[in-house]
């Protein structure tokens, strides 16, 4: 039997579990039953399309129990031939996924089904050891972050433009009116409304949602950023930087001795305690700003204007904010982002929507492509072509 990964001493428990779990599946050897040109001409079965990830079946059969990898071929990521009641069965990861393929789809569905259940009884089995797996492959940063930027800023905009939509047709209505008149029992009585007033507090609100969506993609964005610059370089880098809040993120991705871009931190700190945090704490915030005191002239703000200093959010009546000064501080932040040295990481990360490899990060890879638009350039469209060729096994 080919090699299987060793193991620390406290998981052999493990694979000799998954090893019983798949029952009668063992390697395939030179007394397994085959046709000659298998495989070549083995068929998916319909039961292999149940089979678990196929990271999983991977990890299982070959790295926790040794099973023989032939290799890559067309269309063919790897390939895992195994022995089932002494007949040759194919688990392989072809370009349209995982499968269990047959000698004939007729009289082996059967037993492809067999094998799909061992198959997901051993992966039960196995979870220690996947969980071990990952966790050796974050410590030797041989991972890829997600990239989602696109999608959370996709977000942004969608709530910017509709907050934009909805804050012009509340001004050009501000000056209609609609009335209405009953009688009752009573006598006569008239209404009053204007469609303005609803339309800014919808406007309001699409703006919270906008602020909402901004910090959610920066707090995203600037890790991406941070690895790419080289601050970040491993694996427990990045999961502890994850867990920091967004003005330690900010601080990995750019350089606040940089005066323009101190100023933006600044006003992006005081739009986030003061607006954001407040939305986000149940509408209490901090400082007293939800309650009022008892007085003479009646219920009073705690938070008095005298104790406001110059910042922008104020519970003398009711929250206020001034929506368009917080949004064109945000419109001008991020064209500050993808300026200057930052200006390449924007092609990789927003442009072109690729993944971090970490192992780039800690090579000195990332530190070169971020050198100029032209290096990035060249080396996205590398990069971009080895993950085509890759998503199509063309090998």
């Amino acid at each position: 039997m080919p090699m299987s990964l060793p193991l620390p001493a406290e998981l052999e428990s493990v694979r000799e579990a998954a090893r019983r779990a798949l029952g009668p599946i063992s390697p395939a050897s030179d007394a397994t039953h085959a046709d000659r040109e298998f495989l070549f001409n083995a068929k998916r079965s319909e039961a292999g399309r149940s089979l678990p990830p196929y990271y999983l079946v991977y990890f299982l059969l070959v790295d926790l129990l040794g099973f023989k990898n032939l290799g890559q071929f067309e269309k063919i990521s790897w390939s895992v031939p195994i022995d089932y009641q002494g007949k040759a069965f194919l688990i392989e990861h072809r370009k349209f996924g995982v499968g269990v393929f047959v000698h004939d789809l007729e009289m082996d569905e059967g037993a492809a089904r067999d094998i799909v259940t061992h198959i997901k009884k051993a992966t039960r089995a196995a979870e220690p050891f996947f969980d071990w797996l990952a966790d050796k492959a974050v410590e030797a940063s041989s991972v890829n972050v997600t990239n989602n930027s696109d999608a959370l800023f996709a977000r942004f905009t969608y709530f910017r433009e509709a907050y934009r939509s909805k804050a012009v047709e509340a001004e050009a209505r501000k000056d209609e009116k609609t009335i209405t008149e009953g009688e009752t029992t009573s006598g006569k009585w008239t209404s009053i409304s204007r469609p303005a007033f609803q339309l800014r507090t919808e406007a309001q609100w699409l703006a919270l949602t906008t602020i909402e969506s901004f910090f959610s993609w920066t707090e995203h964005v600037f890790i991406h950023i941070s690895i790419l610059s080289g601050r970040l370089q491993t694996g427990k880098d990045v999961a502890r930087l994850a867990d920091e809040n967004w003005a330690e993120k900010f601080k990995y991705a750019l350089d606040l001795s940089d005066s323009a871009t101190k100023g933006f931190y600044d006003k992006l700190i005081e739009i986030r305690r003061e607006l954001r945090n407040f939305v986000a704490h149940g509408a209490f915030g901090k400082d007293g700003k939800a309650f009022e005191f008892h007085s003479g002239a009646g219920a009073v703000p705690l938070l008095l204007p005298h104790r406001l200093g110059n910042k922008r959010l104020t519970m003398g009546e009711r929250l206020t904010f001034d929506d368009d000064a917080a949004l064109q501080i945000i419109d001008a932040f991020i064209l500050h982002l993808w300026s200057g040295p930052r200006e390449p990481a924007e092609l990789y990360i927003q442009q072109r929507q690729l993944p971090i490899i970490l192992t780039m990060a800690s090579d000195g890879t990332y530190a070169r492509a971020m050198q100029s638009l032209e290096e990035m350039e060249r080396f996205v469209d590398h990069l971009a072509g080895r993950f085509d060729q890759a998503a199509n096994m063309d090998w």
